[in-house]
Formats: structure tokens, C-alpha cells, sequence
């Protein structure tokens, strides 16, 4: 008798993956992978970051993979997977998440370098351009008008075309005006480019806030939000002694082209790397860790701003606690960006060297109460703790800590002037945790207006802050009751965060 010889034995080799369709060929009896895609257990260089194709990941819900409990793991031909999933057969969570903090720190960075590059360039810039103290405490505050007013439409635009559009056209539009200022000619240009940078910015903390709740579980939002929020400060902090070399080096034009290109270079990076969640290449362990936390891993419906919804959003007294609250802790952080550099020249008479010197040391107190507010207040919701006192506590204690920036008026030695003003910018810093709450207190679809109103109600204090200072200044001559008015400020706002917001949970609107 005579057998005909069996075919080779095909080699096959496992990998642990989620695999929405298989289809068991007819002849050799293997599987063959008609869509999905590998969830290994190591992480690389896109777990971090993510596909930057446009096509990469998963696209509508109804095609994303879900995953087969009870079944063995699934055999693919020409794959080989180097890592094995960890401990128990739990896959490891990707952090993509990270990639995308990432991005928003680095954009918030650039944010608050293009606006506040004018406060170096003022000295200079005003004797070249012969403008008076009170002029340029508008011209300060002409970036706040036009921001302010931008804030709702802005959150509406964000719901409706989605965080990667909407950031990209914000960094994009926001640093060419920046790079703008560089060829002005007097105050005319100067407050039509800062009018245009506050419209073009308006959009960039609503996206940070919605990346947030996009991306990080419930515990994990404070942490997120004092790292994209440390921006505001760490640029300036390791930045300020390279641009006082360059304004007395190659002149204050130098600022405005250089953060400009920056900013230009960096829009290019956002829309090459961010993705959501669904088109990301996140694991289904992420995802679902995400997801567990409140995180809004589902593909975001895009929104049209309902103006009868955001009106009953106005009336809550969750929002108007959280918005007096963020005005209060605005009018320091806006003093320290505007009129600070100033301050030191003129009140305290420091050369500039001094003053690149000196002027580190507040941002860098401010960046580390940024990154110890939203430590322990994560910390505290992971012990146990409730929302009311996990996100209230650092913002309270952070705000009665920074009216004590009116000690500076009592003494005349300028080490203890800068102590006194770092211990104050800590404590706005720890109190920079509001986003937090927008992120938790947000109505489900509205997140974008919600944080527009919210930042509306921040950078009114753009608006006044620069204005009240230049007023006190030109009118006394010295800036004692302008600290004194930042530090009353600082005291309401406290009081806001105790006896306005009430409970700290998510905003139904009936």
C-alpha cells in the first residue's frame, strides 16, 4: 500500500493578540488575520507616541477589536512576538497617554513664552518706541481682551472640530503673530498683533483640559494637569537668562523671532503626533485602564454649541466659584508675567544681569508648586479622600499663601524681596490646579465651553491686572499698592474655592 506523502508542517508561531476576525483556511487549516493588529506586551517608541499616519489604529467604534475572554491565544503566520504579556496573562498597559502630555506641555510651554516675551522686551521697548507706563499696562492687556472674548467661541469651535485640528491652526496662527511683533513701528501695530495673538491663543487651555479627560483616569488628572501646567513657568524659569543675553546682545526685536519660529516648528510636530484615543495605538489595556477612570476613550461626537445650555451652565455655583477662584489665582500669575521684569528694574534697580539672574528663581518655586498641588492632591484621592478635599485643599492653601506677595513691600533687601516673591509664585502655582475641576465638573458634551468660560473668567484678570498696576504705578510711582491689591485679590479668591463651589462632581444641567 502506498501513502502519499503529508505536506511539510508549517511552523507557527504565537503571539498574544486581539483579533477581531480570523478565517480558518480551507487547506492548511492555520489562521490567517484579516484585521486587528498586535497588543504586545512590551512598550516602544509607539506606545509612546502613537502611529503618525492618519490611517494607523483603529478607526470608527464599530470596527475597533474586542477582546475574546476564554479563549487561547491566537496563532498568526509570519509574526514573532519577542515579549510575552505580564504576570497572570494580563496584558501591560501602553503609555501613549504620556506621549500625548507630552505635547501639550511642550505646546503650553511655547503659549506662555510668545505671550509673555513682550514683559522682557518691555524695558527696551519702550524708550525705543516712547510709551508711557499707563500705555503699556493696555498694551498688556489688549492680549486679554481679545482672548477673554475668544474663550466661549473658541470651546465651541474645539467641540466641533476636535482637538488635533483646533490645536494645530491655534499654535500655528498664534505663532506668526508672535514672529509679527518683530517688525513693528509703533503702538499702533504692536496692540493690533497683540488683539490678534489673543484671539489666535484663545482655544489652547479648553484642548489641554479636554486632552486631559480624554486621556488619564480620574486619579491620575491632577498629576497631568500640574505637568502641561508647569509650562507657564518652567520656560521662563531656564529661559529668562538666554533671553536677557539676547535683548542686550541683539535687541528685543531677537525675542519675538525666535519664539515665533519655534512656535511654527512645533505645529508641525502637534499635527504629526497627537491622535484620540480610538486612532492612537494605545493597547487595549490602556484603553481600558483609561476607560475605568472616567477617561474619554470613545471617539469624541462632535458638538454644536447649544447657547441655551450654556446659559444654565452660567448659573451654576460650581462655576462661578471655580471662575472667581481662577481670576483670584490669574492676577498673580499675570503680574509675575507682565509688569515683574519691570518691577525689578525700576523698583528694586537691578541691572539686567541681575535680573536674569533674580527672576529664575520665582518661576522655578512656581514650577515646583505646580508639580507638588497636583502630586498631592492625586495622592489624596488615592488615599481615600474625597474630591471636595483632595482638589480644594491645594488651591485654598495655594491662594491664602500667595497673598503674602504684599510682604515684599517691607523690606529693602532684594534677596528677601525675591524669597518673599517665590514663596508667593509657589503657592499660585499650587493653587493652578482649576483645570482639574473643569475636568471633573464638566457637563458630558460640553467640556470645550465649559472651559472656555472658565478660562473667560481667568484672563479677565489679563485684562484688569495690567491695567490696575500701570494706573498705580503712574500715579504713585512705586508699585507697593499694586502688590497689595494682587495680594486682597488672592484672599477673595480663597474664600470663592470655600464657601461658592460646594461639592465637587459633574455638572447636570435639568
Amino acid at each position: 500500500m502506498h501513502f502519499k506523502a503529508a505536506a511539510p508542517l508549517k511552523t507557527v508561531t504565537y503571539c498574544y493578540t486581539t483579533m477581531p476576525k480570523v478565517a480558518l483556511t480551507e487547506r492548511t487549516g492555520s489562521y490567517k488575520k484579516v484585521t486587528g493588529r498586535h497588543q504586545e506586551g512590551h512598550i516602544g517608541e509607539d506606545d509612546v507616541w502613537g502611529d503618525s499616519s492618519s490611517e494607523a489604529g483603529y478607526g470608527a467604534a464599530a470596527d475597533r477589536p474586542t477582546s475574546m475572554p476564554g479563549t487561547e491565544p491566537m496563532p498568526t503566520e509570519g509574526n514573532i512576538s519577542t515579549s510575552a504579556p505580564a504576570a497572570g496573562g494580563a496584558m501591560r498597559p501602553s503609555r501613549v497617554r504620556y506621549g500625548m502630555l507630552a505635547l501639550i506641555a511642550s505646546g503650553t510651554l511655547i503659549n506662555y513664552l510668545d505671550r509673555t516675551i513682550l514683559g522682557i522686551a518691555a524695558p527696551e521697548l519702550t524708550k525705543e518706541l516712547g510709551i508711557s507706563a499707563a500705555m503699556m499696562g493696555i498694551i498688556f492687556s489688549a492680549f486679554s481682551w481679545t482672548y477673554a472674548a475668544s474663550q466661549i467661541p473658541g470651546g465651541a469651535f474645539l467641540d466641533r472640530f476636535g482637538t488635533r485640528v483646533t490645536y494645530c491652526l491655534s499654535v500655528g496662527f498664534w505663532s506668526f503673530f508672535t514672529l509679527c511683533q518683530a517688525f513693528i513701528g509703533g503702538v499702533a501695530s504692536l496692540m493690533g498683533l497683540r488683539l490678534a495673538l489673543g484671539v489666535a491663543e484663545s482655544p489652547c487651555f479648553p484642548a489641554n483640559s479636554r486632552v486631559v479627560a480624554t486621556w488619564f483616569p480620574r486619579q491620575e488628572r491632577a498629576f497631568a494637569t500640574g505637568v502641561y501646567t508647569v509650562g507657564e513657568y518652567i520656560g521662563l524659569a531656564f529661559l529668562s537668562p538666554i533671553l536677557f543675553l539676547m535683548l542686550a546682545t541683539f535687541g528685543w526685536r531677537s525675542l519675538f523671532v525666535a519664539a515665533g519660529t519655534i512656535g511654527l516648528i512645533f505645529a508641525a510636530i502637534w499635527w504629526s503626533k497627537y491622535r484620540e484615543p480610538m486612532q492612537s495605538k494605545a493597547n487595549r489595556a490602556e484603553l481600558d485602564e483609561i476607560a475605568a477612570g472616567g477617561g474619554l476613550v470613545d471617539q469624541p461626537v462632535k458638538q454644536k454649541l447649544n447657547w441655551r445650555d450654556a446659559g444654565r451652565l452660567l448659573k451654576t455655583r460650581q462655576m462661578w466659584g471655580i471662575c472667581l477662584g481662577q481670576f483670584a489665582g490669574n492676577s498673580t500669575l499675570v503680574f509675575f508675567l507682565t509688569w515683574f521684569p519691570t518691577y525689578l528694574a525700576v523698583e528694586r534697580h537691578m541691572d539686567w544681569l541681575k535680573i536674569g539672574f533674580f527672576a529664575i528663581m520665582p518661576f522655578i518655586a512656581a514650577s515646583i508648586g505646580v508639580l507638588f498641588g497636583g502630586w498631592w492632591s492625586d495622592r489624596m484621592l488615592r488615599q481615600g479622600k474625597s474630591p471636595n478635599i483632595a482638589r480644594k485643599l491645594p488651591i485654598i492653601l495655594g491662594l491664602l499663601l500667595a497673598s503674602t506677595i504684599m510682604l515684599a513691600n517691607f523690606t529693602d533687601d532684594n534677596r528677601i524681596v525675591i524669597a518673599i516673591l517665590s514663596v508667593a509664585f509657589f503657592a499660585q502655582g499650587m493653587a493652578a490646579l482649576g483645570w482639574t475641576l473643569v475636568s471633573d465638573l464638566a457637563p458630558e458634551g460640553m467640556l470645550g465651553v465649559t472651559g472656555g468660560v472658565f478660562n473667560l473668567a481667568a484672563n479677565l484678570a489679563g485684562i484688569t491686572t495690567p491695567i490696575v498696576i500701570g494706573a498705580i504705578v503712574a500715579a504713585t510711582g512705586s508699585f507697593a499698592y499694586a502688590l497689595a491689591f494682587i495680594g486682597i485679590v488672592a484672599l477673595l479668591g480663597a474664600l470663592s474655592y470655600i464657601f461658592i463651589i460646594g461639592n465637587v462632581q459633574r455638572i447636570v444641567l435639568d
